[in-house]
């Protein structure tokens, strides 16, 4: 079983700015409270194969989550899956990047979660969560973008 849930927000920076922004995984940690730490191997600039590493804390639990960069075309399109082996993992997600006439940048940013064991069970109740949370989650990315 899966559920998907998605945020867009419209963000005053030029595309290649907030493209180049996104697709620096290290600063996940600015917009997603729920991220303590995370890691890029390799180092260097992102493309097709990196892999971040990071320490999540999800409903009390903290888990390791390995995310691969699965496609890159800037600076429109960046795509991941998860590699690591939890009970909801984000099966594909990504970010869609548009410029907006202004000189701005409207981005969707999108996750399918999915439930592996008990998971199974949980994962309704995670995409629930997640889209509740997906207004603010929008605003904290357009927030962390701008305060660079």
């Amino acid at each position: 079983m899966s559920t998907q849930f998605e945020a867009t927000v419209d963000i005053d920076r030029p595309i290649e700015e907030v493209f180049a922004y996104l697709a620096d995984g290290q600063h996940d940690p600015e917009f997603s409270p729920r991220v303590q730490r995370i890691e890029k191997t390799p180092n260097g600039p992102t493309h097709v194969g990196t892999v971040f590493r990071s320490t999540v804390k999800d409903a009390g639990m903290t888990t390791r989550r390995d995310f691969e960069i699965s496609e890159l075309v800037a600076p429109t399109r960046i795509r991941w899956q998860e590699q690591s082996q939890n009970l909801i993992t984000a099966a594909e997600g990504g970010y869609d990047l548009e410029a907006t006439p202004g000189g701005g940048t409207h981005v969707r940013l999108f996750n399918v979660l999915e439930g592996h064991g008990v998971g199974k069970l949980l994962v309704g109740f995670a995409g629930s969560a997640a889209r509740k949370d997906a207004p603010a989650f929008g605003r904290r990315i357009k927030e962390a973008v701008e305060g660079t």
